[in-house]
């Protein structure tokens, strides 16, 4: 079968540096011990198995945050190289926006042939497992100045949020309807242990998805769901769906973290299994086409 992968990191560790690599732990993403290595455009290649990789989205992968636009220098040397096929062929870059120097940061990374789009991680959750920044950054004036900027380069944002959030980033979807959104790994739908927990996720989707500019992508699952089956991922993927459309979701891997919990050609066919009765355009939209005409590539 044959994709477009919206969602997947490189790292080279000889070369650059990744202070979340530098003394790894255990959370509920899982061991990032396991990911203390080099994981190159080969490598995730070579693992692809019978899965006939098209075209590749690599997303910013906690770089070092003193110089993010390094990381989109390496990744589009990659991609310049003959043997790459041009993989990856758009990078989501990644930049503070809260930050003074966000507008440099955001030309530099305009200045690369590949830069699509940034992302800047905003989970924030009151359990301390689950979050990321610990700030609100959606709610700070100079944060929302500088999101106004990426107009000018025509860039996207991908959405890494939690179902808590979604509500204010509706909000700043509506305000921003010329720029597109991604929402990563289907919303992180990460308190399932409750119905509230539910229907935020299900309610918040819903919200994000009445904004017109917002698309999602099916992708990081396995990180709350260690030991998934096709039937485990079930529900999350066709609700997703429902809720967006075929023509506003795409698949992805996740990989390699996604890795930690499967294999690359494992995860794909399950995704195929869970949409074996869409229509060949459907599959070839969910599969390829939709990422294609987001990221431009």
């Amino acid at each position: 079968m044959q994709v477009v992968d919206s969602h997947i990191h490189l790292w080279d560790l000889k070369t650059h540096r990744y202070p979340w690599l530098e003394n790894p732990g255990v959370s509920f993403v899982g061991d990032a011990r396991d990911l203390k290595h080099d994981y190159l455009l080969d490598d995730l290649l070579g693992e692809a198995g019978d899965i006939d990789v098209k075209k590749l989205v690599h997303v910013e992968a906690n770089h070092d945050p003193a110089d993010p636009v390094e990381e989109t220098r390496w990744v589009q040397s990659v991609s310049d190289r003959h043997e790459s096929r041009g993989m990856p062929n758009a990078i989501v870059a990644a930049v503070d926006l809260s930050a003074a120097n966000a507008p440099g940061l955001l030309e530099a990374h305009a200045s690369f042939a590949n830069t699509r789009g940034v992302r800047q991680i905003l989970n924030v959750h009151d359990n301390k497992l689950f979050d990321y920044v610990g700030r609100h950054y959606m709610r700070e004036p100079q944060w929302r100045e500088n999101f106004a900027l990426l107009r000018r380069y025509g860039m996207s944002f991908d959405l890494q949020l939690y179902p808590s959030q979604m509500e204010e980033a509706a909000v700043l979807a509506r305000a921003h309807a010329d720029t597109l959104f991604a929402v990563n790994h289907a919303g992180m739908f990460v308190d399932r242990d409750s119905v509230a927990g539910y229907r935020a996720w299900r309610e918040g989707m819903r919200m994000l998805a009445d904004c017109g500019n917002v698309c999602v992508k099916i992708s990081g699952l396995a990180m709350f769901d260690h030991q998934w089956t096709v039937e485990s991922l079930r529900p999350y993927v066709l609700e997703t769906i429902d809720t967006f459309g075929v023509e506003r979701t795409m698949f992805a891997s996740n990989f390699p973290v996604d890795r930690l919990f499967g294999s690359y050609a494992d995860l794909w066919h399950a995704y195929a299994s869970i949409v074996d009765g869409a229509s060949v355009a459907e599959k070839e939209a969910l599969f390829c086409g939709n990422a294609e005409r987001f990221y431009r590539i």
